[in-house]
């Protein structure tokens, strides 16, 4: 990961939004690697879900996935969500760090705590890290009850 952060704080919360790579809606970020692209949760999704406690996927590594498709599921402390492939390509295995260490989705989200890795094009919808900040704003001031 680069050095190159967004710093963000709405209400309470505050992060650093890395700038290397893309965002989406479904606070999912992408990093393009000499593999094909690492996805995790940023730091908004870990908040929300609480501590993962256990995250399973329901596609078989070198299957096709596409954009949308529920690939997965994550339980955290405080909810149980699907995981959704953010990109239309091939499944290529969840990060195998997670088996031993699966605190790291929430303690590193950015680094060591990405979820999956899959190959395939980034749509053109993904937002770099000023438009998923704004994205944020929205989110937290509806959580907030200020839209």
């Amino acid at each position: 990961m680069g050095d190159d952060f967004l710093a963000y704080r709405r209400a309470k919360f505050t992060t650093r939004l890395p700038t290397d790579r893309s965002y989406t809606e479904g606070h999912l970020w992408i990093a393009p690697d000499a593999e094909g692209h690492r996805v995790g949760f940023t730091r908004f999704a870990t908040r929300m879900l609480g501590e993962v406690v256990e995250f399973d996927f329901e596609v078989a590594v070198g299957s096709r996935i596409h954009r949308g498709q529920a690939i997965g599921w994550v339980e955290g402390f405080k909810a149980v969500s699907d995981l959704y492939s953010p990109l239309t390509g091939v499944f290529a295995g969840a990060n195998p760090e997670l088996e031993k260490v699966i605190g790291d989705i929430h303690k590193s989200p950015y680094q060591l705590g990405w979820l999956f890795r899959v190959t395939g094009a980034e749509s053109d919808d993904l937002l770099a890290a000023e438009g998923y900040a704004g994205f944020l704003d929205g989110t937290i001031d509806r959580m907030m009850g200020r839209s």
